[in-house]
């Protein structure tokens, strides 16, 4: 019982993991797959309704940022004891954006907060149900001109090292 526990909490966690991949990566063929069919994502005042949506939206989003990357870090899981297919977690997050201001200059966002998540198993994969980001702080600073930031090189599908460097991943 503990090692199918332990398992499922693993897999919930690479799920996590591999959201923060796909958005980092632009991989959205990966983040339709993350998503059950019938899930919600509410992403604060910028998203709310299905996960198939959100899928859709999310390019858009992320064309007006230079790079992302998301972190995360302390996460609870609760497994259902009556329902082996669904669970609950709780996930800090931190979120770097380099993005333009509404100046025109070069800024980096970072944001903080946690995402409310619902899981279900479907086929034997875990899934996003039902996704709440919540906002705990944000952190706008301009971007220094003596500074550089390589970030920027792996952002774009197809163009980041990882993705010709992986077999496995």
């Amino acid at each position: 019982m503990i090692e199918q526990e332990l398992a499922a909490k693993q897999a919930i966690k690479e799920l996590v993991f591999r959201y923060c991949r796909a958005i980092d990566r632009r991989d959205f063929e990966v983040l339709a797959t993350l998503y059950a069919e019938d899930s919600l994502d509410e992403h604060g005042d910028l998203f709310s309704g299905s996960g198939e949506d959100f899928v859709k939206w999310v390019p858009s989003i992320l064309a007006t940022m230079h790079a992302t990357s998301h972190q995360v870090m302390n996460h609870l899981i609760a497994l259902d004891p009556d329902n082996p297919d669904y669970a609950e977690g709780e996930v800090y997050i931190q979120a770097y954006h380099l993005m333009d201001g509404e100046g025109g200059e070069r800024i980096h966002l970072i944001g903080g907060g946690r995402y409310l998540d619902k899981y279900t198993r479907r086929a034997g994969c875990w899934q996003f149900s039902h996704r709440k980001i919540v906002g705990d702080y944000e952190l706008v600073l301009p971007v220094h001109k003596s500074g550089s930031l390589s970030l920027v090189d792996g952002q774009q599908r197809g163009q980041d090292p990882s993705m010709e460097f992986f077999r496995l991943i």
